[in-house]
């Protein structure tokens, strides 16, 4: 770890929303109106600052560490900190009014409005340890950390099919991701007779210098039980059982943060580990390569059958996460720019595609059936734009941030060579098309089958602001792709410099 600095930094952003779960546990029983909503904002805040200030020292050459060499920062780490902390300030933003509105429904109550913000707090803790712990075995606790923590938000409607889902969703991820854990025990084991007394093998800075020292078909099989498990987390098929129910049941502003950062942690853990070793074996390229292109296809034809809002964006979920999969499995420069490219992307589409839904939910008194809806545009022509926009921009048609990622993926694909994989990708960006546009069109355009309530209108402005932010920075990248280069440049040379430890 060239140039690594020691810096709180990486701590703080652990440890601050825990301990600021705690502050807001407390707050929800004082008197203060909107205490609780306040004080995780303003966490959240000082986190994305701290962020944003991780950021700035990352992207200018060093490697920040912390306790020791247990925790460090480098472009990967810094990209998926900005995205993370990011992203939740925005899905916050839109939950005050959202859950207020449902528990003043009541479907839950006020002390579990409570609980709601202190797991979203929680929630980013884990996920900011998981991107920035430096042991493989701390991975696995971490990723296992943000798995309880969204588990409670996915089952928060204390709804028999959300606690099922909620059940599904622990039980399968937890199984899925041991098989990490055996996989990466199992390259350990093989390794270590070969180190030096006092080696580190199990640091992720370290992963590059063993590739060589396992041999090959113990190799493989531990590459192939990491990709089981962070296939799982990511909700690939066939792992995905859980995907489709815990985006589906959980309130909206979470299914945005499942699906915008929780299944990005299987991709980020893939590309700590896995595609270190895809350049030394050709095979693990090939792979994943069928696992993705399975997934993409499986995941955009369920998602065309669906008649719920929530559940095609699940399954479209299950195929664009392959594309991340995709790229990171090439071990290329190329394709793990492409990948993390599309990485970022998706992550601003999705949250702008569930939170919409969500908008339309709460305007509409909770309908979320595409056979119910239409009409909506002019009523509520700000979301039915954000919607429009995330349609397309998924889908991959420019001027939007979709098409230069998943340009760069086809080309990644080509030049290896695989091109029944770039055929497969461009045809699931087609269908994806299909799918999105035409649920846009049924829902905001054509005439409702049924009349809507006369009091739908649009969502009051606390609501859609996160989603014209998100709708704007699909614009913005989609236009000027150039303003995200220089952080995923830096990002992909991280994972590519722990390969070149190795001399493979």
């Amino acid at each position: 770890m060239a140039d690594s600095t020691p810096s709180l930094y990486p701590l703080v952003l652990i440890l601050l929303p825990i301990a600021g779960a705690i502050i807001t546990i407390a707050l929800g029983f004082s008197r203060l109106k909107n205490a609780r909503e306040l004080s995780t904002l303003i966490i959240l805040a000082v986190e994305f600052f701290f962020a944003i200030l991780v950021g700035t020292q990352v992207f200018s050459g060093r490697t920040l560490t912390a306790v020791g060499t247990a925790l460090f920062v480098d472009g990967l780490s810094a990209l998926l900190l900005l995205l993370v902390d990011g992203m939740v300030i925005l899905i916050t933003l839109q939950s005050i009014r959202y859950m207020r509105h449902e528990q003043q429904q009541g479907f839950f109550s006020e002390g579990r409005l409570t609980l709601y913000y202190a797991l979203i707090l929680l929630f980013t803790g884990t996920m900011n340890w998981t991107v920035t712990t430096n042991h493989m075995v701390m991975l696995y606790v971490a990723m296992e950390g943000t798995t309880l923590a969204t588990a409670l938000l996915v089952a928060f409607y204390r709804r028999r099919a959300s606690l099922e889902a909620g059940y599904k969703y622990v039980l399968l991820v937890v199984v899925g991701i041991t098989f990490a854990l055996f996989g990466i025990v199992l390259i350990f084991a093989a390794a270590y007779p070969h180190l030096k007394v006092g080696s580190h093998a199990l640091l992720l800075t370290e992963v590059g210098r063993i590739v060589s020292l396992i041999p090959k078909n113990i190799a493989l099989l531990g590459v192939a039980f990491m990709t089981v498990g962070f296939a799982t987390k990511a909700g690939l098929v066939p792992f995905h059982a859980w995907l489709p129910d815990a985006h589906s049941e959980a309130p909206s502003p979470i299914s945005a943060l499942l699906s915008g950062l929780i299944i990005k942690i299987g991709a980020y853990a893939l590309a700590r580990t896995v595609t270190i070793f895809a350049p030394s074996y050709h095979s693990i390229m090939i792979f994943i390569a069928i696992l993705s292109s399975a997934s993409m296809l499986i995941g955009i034809f369920l998602a065309l059958v669906q008649d719920d809002l929530k559940r095609m964006l699940a399954y479209s979920s299950v195929s664009q996460i392959s594309y991340v999969f995709e790229g990171l499995g090439l071990g290329t420069y190329l394709g793990i720019y492409g990948g993390l490219f599309h990485l970022v992307n998706h992550t601003l589409i999705k949250g702008l595609l569930f939170m919409s839904v969500g908008a339309v939910m709460y305007a509409t008194g909770g309908i979320r059936k595409i056979s119910e809806l239409g009409g909506l545009a002019k009523k509520m022509p700000v979301t039915a734009f954000c919607f429009f926009v995330g349609a397309l921009a998924i889908s991959g048609l420019p001027p939007f941030n979709g098409f230069m990622s998943k340009f760069t993926l086809f080309f990644a694909v080509g030049e290896q060579g695989i091109y029944w994989a770039m055929v497969i990708s461009v045809l699931t960006g087609l269908l994806t098309l299909a799918c999105l546009a035409s649920a846009a069109y049924r829902v905001f355009w054509r005439a409702p089958v049924k009349p809507l309530k006369d009091d739908v209108r649009e969502v009051p402005f606390s609501i859609y602001l996160s989603i014209v932010i998100l709708a704007l920075l699909c614009i913005l990248i989609g236009i000027y792709p150039q303003l995200l280069h220089p952080i995923l440049d830096q990002a992909t040379q991280a994972v590519l410099n722990i390969w070149a430890l190795g001399g493979v």
